[in-house]
């Protein structure tokens, strides 16, 4: 039979402290293109219509808004989701305040808001302009179709996207290329840059 297991040993193993994911360090300001999501599990940055509803209810590091927010020099969106939520005041709860521009092929029916430039050009035209509007810290992509064409052309310098606990099932997705050619990253977060995440979530029923 086995030997029996002993009480010193047991009490051991209960003290054991749950190991939790490493973290990333704080984001710093150093004139990068950073695309920079809230992401369902699934891979959605944004709901049908570009909607956020979704994210009711997430909860973040303490900290983290200001750590973005203090980091970002500019804003680089696209024009539909500017036309879901045309409020440049709303970003990130309104700790941040700056420019930000809109890239749009047709520009001439945009209402004029205040801080927006809304432009018509190549998008690396329009990583320059926001870059130097940056003025050394960082520039902002919050459009997932712009952060695909940017990547295709090597101007990204960080992917920081944080996973909510949410399955949408449908929306806008975070990377959407069928037939390409997948996309290496390295992480940044942990020693092994060419390592998996271990993510691991029970549903939550309704009551």
């Amino acid at each position: 039979m086995p030997p029996a297991k002993s009480t010193k040993n047991a009490e051991s193993a209960d003290a054991v402290p749950v190991r939790s994911l490493p973290d990333t360090e704080r984001q710093t300001a150093g004139g990068k293109v950073l695309l920079h999501f809230t992401m369902s599990l699934d891979g959605f940055v944004a709901g049908p219509e570009h909607a956020m509803d979704w994210m009711t209810g997430t909860s973040h590091r303490p900290g983290l808004i200001e750590e973005y927010a203090e980091t970002t020099g500019a804003v680089l969106g696209g024009r539909d989701g500017w036309d879901v939520s045309p409020d440049a005041g709303a970003i990130y709860g309104g700790a941040w305040q700056g420019p930000v521009f809109v890239l749009t092929h047709h520009p001439q029916d945009a209402h004029p808001a205040d801080g927006v430039t809304f432009l018509s050009c190549d998008v690396a035209e329009a990583v320059r302009i926001g870059l130097e509007a940056a003025d050394g810290r960082n520039l902002e992509v919050f459009s997932p179709s712009i952060g695909r064409q940017l990547l295709d052309r090597g101007l990204v310098d960080e992917v920081d996207v944080h996973v909510a606990p949410v399955l949408l099932g449908d929306g806008i997705r975070l990377f959407d290329r069928p037939g390409g050619v997948p996309v290496r990253l390295a992480l940044l977060n942990g020693g092994d840059p060419t390592a998996a995440v271990n993510l691991r979530y029970r549903p939550v029923t309704s009551t």
